[in-house]
């Protein structure tokens, strides 16, 4: 039988800004991190926000958050969505990431320039964003595969 799996959503705020060599470090930490405790997921920073999506069996992930928790790196951890699932959506990255430039012009309408929308009061619409947000990853990720 195998172990049950788990996906948990969160935000935080970065305590400093990250530029490319610190993204790039987390990045290689996390992934070895990640593979050493069969996590997968995806990340994406923005303006010194971060979201990421985890998952894997229960205990990895929840100790995984608590140390995501005591970061000094993080600030401000919020969890959007916890849920069991059948199976990984980011089977094939220990941690996924696209990075999110600044557009030097005006976002067209609709366009999600920040995670605001994934920390609003209502539930439902965290809720949703979250998985808008999860499917355009896997979407554009597969592309420039």
């Amino acid at each position: 039988m195998s172990t049950p799996l788990v996906s948990v959503s969160y935000v935080s705020s970065a305590a400093e800004s990250f530029d490319d060599t610190a993204l790039a470090d987390l990045l290689a930490q996390s992934r070895a991190s990640n593979h050493d405790h069969d996590l997968t997921g995806m990340l994406l920073y923005r303006r010194g926000r971060f979201f990421q999506v985890l998952e894997g069996p229960r205990d990895p992930v929840e100790h995984l958050m608590a140390k995501i928790r005591r970061d000094p790196r993080h600030t401000d951890v919020r969890v959007l969505l916890t849920e069991q699932v059948d199976e990984r959506r980011f089977s094939e990255w220990t941690m996924g990431y696209e990075p999110i430039g600044v557009p030097a012009s005006p976002p067209p309408e609709g366009f999600r320039d920040t995670f605001a929308d994934l920390e609003a009061d209502d539930d439902d619409a965290s809720i949703r964003a979250v998985r808008e947000l999860t499917v355009w990853f896997r979407a554009r990720s597969s592309v420039g595969a």
